[in-house]
Parts: structure tokens; sequence; C-alpha cells
């Protein structure tokens, strides 16, 4: 079906029947809200989108989607996801995950997937805790948080989604924040349109078993010193005044003042198509808590070759070299014996 011939779809097209079941006050409403308003405007029929999903909160999404969904096991979204979009090049993939299925058990599967360049568009939700099962400590849950499984604190070190994104090279990194909707938006169509890994870290507030994990980020008083917002080759700028900015110092990034001898030219300019990673690496690596302002946007937008493209590529050019096969003369050749 060509595009032309498409129906013309609302985000109420893409809402299913479905009672939403997440608690009141969730960020998981306004990503699930943000998604439907930006499928419409892809122009892909809803019979050619599968979201899936593994096991959390985060995870009931597919149900609450008017397409193809599948709600598999814990941490195992980016498996299924392959296995689909491998067998089923013309469909356009989701998976969504949280920090505790997508980091920890499902650490694995999410890291191969992002190497291989698969044609999937990956949102993890980050509430820096287990919010399905009550509490827990998750593996983005800071240092020293206390919660129902860590009574004295955290000591693991946390992960950080996109440096471990970043580190796998994926080719389209980006970040944004449950209640900055038009950027999330944004974010979201600029990742479905790209064509490669597009990994999404969503900052997302759980306000029952983790509230106000990201209030420095979301605060109107806040937000301006503490975040910066990326633009493909614009200087890093921030603060409610814009005064302040990002330069290098040697290899390290450094706060300082407009003025006072110090001009735009003089900041790190963002550049998002750098094939080299190193620069997405280090801006993923600036944290309010070591005292800068947190970045958002896109980081990394690249292109790189298709794992699922090439991988029919080979079963195409198999096919031509030696026929469709048979299953059955493939298991009956080769050495055969009897074991008494």
């Amino acid at each position: 079906m060509s595009t032309a011939a498409l129906p013309v779809l609302t985000a109420a097209d893409f809402a299913s029947d479905q009672d939403v079941r997440w608690c009141p006050g969730c960020g998981d409403y306004s990503i699930l809200a943000q998604m439907k308003k930006v499928m419409p405007t892809l122009g892909v029929p809803r019979e050619k989108v599968v979201f899936v999903s593994g096991i959390g909160c985060s995870s009931r999404f597919p149900y609450y989607m008017n397409t193809y969904g599948i709600h598999s096991i814990h941490g195992r979204a980016p498996a299924v996801a392959t296995g689909i979009k491998t067998c089923r090049p013309d469909l356009q993939v989701w998976v969504i995950t949280g920090d505790g299925d997508g980091l920890s058990i499902g650490g694995n599967h999410l890291m191969h997937a992002i190497r291989r360049n698969m044609d999937l568009n990956i949102v993890l939700f980050n509430n820096r805790i287990y919010g399905l099962t009550k509490g827990q400590y998750s593996p983005t849950s800071p240092l020293g948080q206390r919660t129902k499984s860590t009574p004295m604190g955290v000591i693991d070190n946390p992960l950080h989604p996109l440096s471990i994104a970043i580190g796998a090279e994926a080719t389209f990194v980006a970040r944004s924040i449950d209640t900055h909707i038009q950027h999330l938006g944004m974010v979201l169509k600029r990742a479905a349109e790209h064509e490669g890994t597009a990994f999404i870290e969503v900052y997302q507030n759980c306000n029952v078993f983790n509230d106000g994990a990201w209030d420095y980020a979301t605060d109107r008083a806040m937000k301006a010193e503490t975040t910066i917002e990326l633009e493909h080759g614009k200087p890093l700028i921030f603060g409610k005044n814009k005064d302040k900015g990002i330069r290098l110092n040697g290899m390290e990034p450094e706060i300082v003042e407009l003025g006072k001898g110090i001009t735009e030219d003089d900041l790190l300019f963002h550049d998002e198509k750098c094939a080299e990673p190193s620069l997405a690496y280090l801006l993923s690596r600036m944290r309010y808590e070591d005292g800068f302002p947190e970045p958002i946007g896109v980081f990394r937008s690249v292109q790189a070759p298709l794992y699922d493209k090439l991988m029919n590529e080979q079963i195409e050019l198999a096919i031509q070299q030696k026929g469709p096969g048979d299953l059955d003369k493939l298991f009956n050749a080769g050495d055969t014996w009897v074991v008494e």
C-alpha cells in the first residue's frame, strides 16, 4: 500500500480499547500520549507496526496501542524484536522497556541488538526503581538510595543507559523527559524516521515508589540551570539567561560564563553526525550529581550497515546460488551412525 493511499489517522486511531492501568500520575501516561500523537505523522499503517515489551510497568504499553503487540518475557524484548524485524523487514518495530527490564536481566540482549544496528526503535523508561515489584532498587538507582531492598542505601555503581548505548555504537541516541511533552514527541518522531537502531532514554517519574527522582530536571524553577538542550551545529548554552556554556578543557568539559572574554565561539559545538562516538559519550557522562547540566535531545545520529538488511541479502544470495533448500534433505545429510 502506498503512503498516498493510506487513510488519514489520528491519535485516537492508535488508542486501543483497553483500560490504561498505571498508577494515577505515573509518567508512563505522558509517554503513551506522545507516542499516539506521533504515530499518525509517520505514514505507517497500523497493521505494519509492532510494539514489543518485556516485563514491568512500562511493558504494559503494547496493550494500549491499537497496533500489533507482543508482551514478551523479562529482558528478552530486544531478542523477540530482532526475530520479528529479521523475518518481516517491512514492519516498523518498537521495543518498550524499563531500567530494570532492559539493563538488568535484559542487558545482554539490549547490548547486542544495539551493536548489530537492527532497524529497531528502543524506548527505555528510566525511573531509577523497580515499580511493578514494589520498590526495589534498579540498575540505575543512585548510590546511597534507600529502597525496600537496600534499607541501608544502594552500594552498586549505577549504570547510565546512554553511555551503554553509545559504547555499543548505537547509530541514534537521544534522551527526553516525560513532562517535556513537545520535546519528547520530537525525539520519538526522529527515532522512528532513523534507519538503524534508535535508542531513547526517557526520564520517567514513578510517583509511588520513587517520586521526584528527576525533580531537578523537571522543576520549572531549576531545569534551565540543570538541563541543556542539544541542537546540531549549535554551541552548548544553558541557564535561565542563556549566559552559561560548556567548553572543553583538554578532554574534560567545564562550565564557563559568557562574557568576561568568553564568546560562543569558545564553547563546545554539538555535532550529532560525528561518526566517532567519543563526543556523544562525553556528553552522556555529564550529570547533575557532578555539577553539570544534563543534556537532553539527540546525542548521535549516524548511518551504518543494517543487520536485518544484510541478513536478508545473504539469504537471497544463498537461494540464488543453491536454490530454495530442502529441510528433509538437510536433516538426512552427512554422516549418520547408530548408537548400540
